[in-house]
């Protein structure tokens, strides 16, 4: 898709801990310079991989302000902001807008299961009435978490209700029939249409889709990269064949412990691995398996920050 306004590689950002299970800000601000110089357009920061349901409302403003504070320029920064309260919603995403950035991430309500899609667009119409946000809202489709899917009928009354407002959507469904449904229903009218699977990345391109949103790209920036930038020729197509086998690879562990591990093995900084429960540090065998399946596709990463 041209002139999407996050097209090519997002990065679902991983959040670093500190000791005291805090964010690491200067090692994650680290982090996210390595991907901007390593093929990465956007930071994702706040979802699913950066254990951002873990966190309290405060921890994440000032996360993105803390962020912004140490150079990551916050346009190309697309925070998760979505929450099961309307007025936290509201907050996170007034807090990203007073920063600059130009879009941000919003989940569904998740905690009420199989609400009504009367429930869901009064929600929505509430947190975009509250925040009348100067920055773009993108849905985050990931119903194996969340348990509450955007449906092609809540979608279309949110792009007519508010028009401008609602920007893509992110689809973590896995589901590469869902996601083309989405590019096939709504692209037309610019809405921008991510992967959430690395793996489907040049099959989303080639039909009208914007790019990725993925967590494997904390390490895989750069192939990413190839993919988008040669979309639709044989050089995609052999950059997608190493993406898929390290998405494969890094998910063949517990995703979020895993990632993490392999950043502290390629930096040789091993505060990466702290996490924040309910999430746990892989076990040494556990490490063991992913190094030697991530080992086994060929990657050698770029140099570490």
């Amino acid at each position: 898709m041209k002139n999407a306004l996050f097209g090519g590689v997002n990065v679902a950002v991983l959040t670093p801990m500190a000791a005291d299970l805090g964010p690491d800000l200067d090692r994650m601000a680290a982090h996210c310079r390595w991907l901007r110089a390593h093929g990465a357009t956007g930071l994702a920061i706040l979802g699913t991989t950066g254990e951002a349901n873990s966190l309290g409302i405060n921890e994440r403003i000032a996360l993105m302000e803390g962020l912004v504070a140490r150079g990551i320029p916050a346009d190309c920064l697309l925070p998760g902001v979505g929450t099961t309260a309307i007025t936290d919603t509201v907050a996170l995403i007034r807090a990203a807008d007073k920063l600059g950035c130009r879009g941000a991430l919003v989940l569904p309500p998740f905690f009420y299961k199989n609400p009504s899609e009367d429930g869901l667009f009064a929600y929505f119409g509430e947190v975009l009435d509250r925040a009348a946000p100067g920055l773009k809202i993108y849905l985050y489709h990931f119903p194996a978490q969340s348990a509450v899917p955007f449906t092609l009928p809540l979608i279309t009354r949110l792009l007519q209700a508010f028009p401008g407002a609602i920007k893509g959507i992110k689809d973590s469904s896995g589901d590469f029939s869902n996601t083309r449904t989405y590019v096939e229903h709504f692209a037309a009218e610019g809405f921008e249409v991510y992967c959430g699977d690395d793996g489907a990345l040049h099959d989303l391109l080639r039909i009208g889709g914007a790019g990725s949103i993925s967590a494997a790209s904390n390490l895989s920036s750069a192939i990413n990269a190839e993919v988008c930038g040669h979309a639709g020729t044989p050089a995609a197509e052999a950059a997608q064949t190493r993406l898929s086998a390290i998405r494969k690879a890094v998910t063949s562990a517990p995703l979020i412990p895993g990632l993490k591990s392999l950043i502290a093995r390629h930096t040789g900084d091993h505060a990466w691995t702290t996490i924040r429960p309910p999430h746990v540090k892989l076990t040494t065998a556990q490490e063991k398996v992913l190094f030697a399946a991530f080992d086994a596709c060929g990657y050698a990463l770029p140099k570490a920050a």
